[in-house]
């Protein structure tokens, strides 16, 4: 590859991932205000899957415009934003247990979306891209019930959006997934490899 990559992202589950495509990669990132702009996004109206497109875009964006000009001809910044989304409505990360426990229990017995959106910087261009796996969780029975209670006990929920990794204990909700599991934890890597071929020659 001849730019220089860097991930926008401070996420360790991203930062694996992208090492199953190359490990030639720096890490930076740049503080942005997610809330407001997610608000701004749902004032206007944008469709619930299309703002972690938008929320990449500005963390690349933050990113890459605080490189030198010199900086920017030869880097290529990737910026990555996940959510959880039922019924239209987004859900981001749990404030506290029992946010993460109502969260959980929401989503059992039910279908719904993560979609990830990607956001690629360079000098030439800007393209941007939304993956979407369907997750369907296990009915809300007994097991089930008494499983997030145990989960919600551990620090796993409290940094991830809808409250759960499927790649740890999380996966022990989840029924059956329809799409790309790895964009469900962070990162469509197979789509992503193929387009950063197509942005960087």
């Amino acid at each position: 590859m001849n730019k220089k990559i860097i991930l926008a992202s401070a996420s360790s589950r991203r930062r694996e991932l992208l090492s199953l495509i190359t490990d030639d990669f720096e890490i930076m990132t740049r503080e942005v205000d997610e809330r407001s702009a997610e608000t701004e996004m749902e004032g206007k109206g944008t469709p619930a899957v299309l703002i972690s497109q938008g929320l990449a875009l500005l963390k690349a964006r933050a990113v890459f415009d605080d490189l030198s000009d010199e900086e920017k001809m030869r880097t290529l910044v990737i910026g990555a934003d996940t959510s959880v989304i039922l019924d239209n409505e987004i859900f981001g990360k749990p404030k506290d247990k029992a946010d993460a426990a109502k969260m959980l229990k929401r989503l059992s017995g039910r279908k719904h979306v993560v979609a990830t959106g990607i956001a690629l910087i360079t000098s030439e261009k800007i393209k941007c891209f939304t993956e979407e796996t369907l997750v369907e969780f296990f009915e809300l029975d007994t097991y089930q019930t008494d499983l997030i209670k145990r989960y919600c006990s551990t620090d796993e929920p409290y940094d991830k959006a809808g409250a759960y990794g499927i790649q740890n204990g999380g996966a022990l909700l989840v029924r059956k997934i329809d799409g790309d599991f790895s964009n469900v934890v962070g990162l469509p890597v197979s789509r992503l490899a193929r387009e950063l071929e197509s942005v960087i020659y």
